[in-house]
């Protein structure tokens, strides 16, 4: 499922192919926006790729995010089983970057 929507000015594009990407992913996406956005007021666009590979009991999950802002964009990802958990780890992992990119 692709998923685009412009929340508060900031582009968001979701690719998670064979999924289905539930609002609660979408509002933890949100908030997780929102959580960035006090470190770098210029973001433009924010990607977020999920993908899950292999079958049954051998599958795994990465999640991945890119933060679009002036400069070098930054980029972080995640394997596991929790989305949720995933897109805060992402998330957190982007914004020490932020911070060192200051």
């Amino acid at each position: 499922m692709n998923y685009t929507e412009n929340y508060r000015g900031i582009k968001i594009d979701v690719q998670a192919p064979h999924m289905e990407v539930d609002e609660t992913v979408q509002a933890e996406l949100r908030s997780c926006i929102d959580k960035l956005t006090r470190f770098a007021n210029d973001i433009n666009e924010v990607n977020l790729y999920i993908n899950k590979e292999g079958q049954g009991g051998t599958s795994v999950s990465k999640l991945g995010m890119r933060v679009a802002i002036p400069g070098p964009d930054v980029y972080a990802d995640e394997d596991g089983d929790n989305w949720i958990g995933m897109l805060k780890s992402v998330t957190d992992k982007n914004i020490r970057q932020l911070q060192k990119l200051k």
